[in-house]
């Protein structure tokens, strides 16, 4: 077995990373790529855009991040980048995978009735007619890009849109106004936080960074994420654990140097306190996690 030391960063599933253009746009279905997977797609992220899929047949078990499901036709999910996903399933299923550049999805947010800062993963029944349309449209973007590729930006932006204002709806949520100074502060906190949690900077070294003051800062972690800006930080360095946890196999010790722990001890007491285990045992347990029923 492959010696596995970090998450793999895919351009495209089995592609490398690599720098994409403005508005940047891919659709393809999964089992494209069948010769490269075979129905099974390790964890893996992309750093430069998000995904919307949407299986229209078959089923199996789908992972983001530390959670997993049981799915079956209809569902559709959305991954921003830089999260961890994955799936299994069988020779006849299949989804249409519309992969979207980061600044694209900045373009469209303000139109768009979901929080494309977080995942999004979703079931229902082929009979409801809300998933009907969902797929209707969905098969609009796969021809669109069939016949178009990237020149039909504007219309396939646009499709891509309802897309995700349709699953908003469907999930009952609705994206705070993306025009907010303060949500627009909340989001570059944590795409700082991303550059250098591994640093273990104080709260002091982000307000500077992001030229603003400690009760601004505070005030948009705690409106948009419900945290504060240390709860923040130690959130993502636990996410960074568990992703190399689950995903890698490297010794405990090592992953708490790799996220800014030098005592194994101190990283051991910081784990159990917010998840109630051992690094060793959580690993243990995650290992066959406990499948999730689909949500409806």
């Amino acid at each position: 077995m492959a010696i596995r030391n970090a998450v793999p960063n895919f351009f495209v599933y089995g592609e490398p990373s690599r720098s994409l253009e403005v508005g940047f746009l891919h659709v393809e279905t999964v089992m494209d790529r069948k010769t490269l997977h075979f129905g099974q797609v390790a964890p893996h992220m992309h750093p430069l855009m998000g995904q919307i899929t949407y299986w229209f047949q078959g089923g199996g078990t789908y992972r983001i991040e530390d959670r997993t499901w049981n799915f079956s036709a209809p569902t559709v999910s959305f991954v921003p980048s830089n999260v961890v996903h994955g799936f299994e399933v069988g020779d006849q299923s299949d989804a249409i995978v519309v992969s979207v550049s980061d600044d694209m999805l900045k373009a469209i947010a303000p139109q768009v009735a979901l929080d494309l800062d977080m995942p999004t993963f979703l079931s229902g029944q082929p009979a409801d007619p809300v998933w009907s349309r969902l797929g209707t449209l969905l098969g609009m973007i796969a021809e669109e890009y069939r016949e178009r590729g990237a020149e039909g930006e504007k219309v396939l932006g646009g499709l891509i849109g309802v897309v995700l204002s349709l699953m908003g709806r469907i999930g009952g949520r609705m994206a705070l106004p993306s025009t907010s100074p303060t949500v627009s502060l909340g989001l570059s906190l944590r795409h700082a936080i991303d550059l250098h949690y591994k640093k273990d900077w104080p709260v002091a070294a982000y307000v500077g960074l992001l030229a603003t003051t400690p009760h601004l800062l505070d005030k948009a972690a705690r409106d948009v994420f419900g945290l504060s800006v240390k709860e923040l930080l130690l959130e993502r360095r636990l996410l960074e654990a568990k992703r190399l946890l689950m995903f890698t196999v490297r010794s405990v010790e090592d992953i708490g140097r790799e996220i800014g722990f030098e005592d194994p001890a101190y990283f051991s007491r910081f784990f159990r306190k917010r998840t109630g285990e051992a690094p060793a045992a959580w690993r243990r347990r995650h290992l066959q996690p406990e499948r999730e029923p689909p949500s409806s």
